[in-house]
């Protein structure tokens, strides 16, 4: 399906990936949904951009698990609101590459499902979570460097404070979109969400 603002749902069946997309539930950061509506969409650069990696990933025996993609304006302003930190969330003010459709969260999993060792969890606002910590096992290490070759090679910028997260190179090409505006009704009718 897409979307007015050109934004492509990502599914399991169109694109061969796993959601668990955490800002649905209370498994975040913040204790609790953020998004009313469970939905996963990227802009058309980006979904073509997810293809490749998946691809690519599928060809070493790997799949790829999304953690979030387009995250609409009020989510963003949300997620400040709770934790104001510029090390891991962009500012409202400025605008985030997920509000651009053009940022993903992500991660690995082997052939049976399991999703690989990074180190930490997804979200962990932690200097072990940026790219090229040492502070975390080898094992972790190498599965952050394929996940990194994987998306790189797919056409992926990376944020270095956040493994899990990728973007396409010079988001800002790309305008913000609240929820309204991008058909995606994932913060509910009103455009707020039930966290509170």
């Amino acid at each position: 399906m897409t979307l007015n603002a050109n934004l492509v749902e990502i599914t399991p069946q169109e694109f061969d990936v796993e959601l668990d997309l955490r800002y649905v539930s209370g498994n975040n950061f913040t204790g609790r949904p953020v998004y009313r509506r469970g939905a996963c969409y990227l802009n058309l650069e980006a979904a073509d951009n997810l293809r490749r990696a998946v691809e690519l990933a599928a060809a070493i025996g790997l799949r790829i698990k999304i953690f979030d993609a387009f995250r609409p304006t009020e989510a963003v302003q949300m997620l400040w609101d709770h934790t104001p930190n510029p090390d891991f969330l962009s500012h409202p003010s400025s605008g985030s590459p997920h509000s651009r459709g053009a940022a993903i969260d992500l991660t690995l999993m082997d052939g049976s499902g399991h999703e690989l060792e990074m180190g930490t969890g997804f979200d962990a606002m932690t200097p072990s979570s940026f790219h090229g910590a040492l502070d975390i096992s080898a094992e972790a290490q190498q599965n952050r460097a394929i996940l990194l070759g994987l998306m790189t090679a797919a056409g992926w910028d990376f944020y270095r404070n956040e493994w899990w997260h990728y973007q396409l190179f010079k988001p800002r090409r790309y305008p913000t979109l609240s929820d309204k505006a991008a058909g995606s009704r994932m913060m509910g009718d009103t455009g707020q969400s039930n966290a509170g």
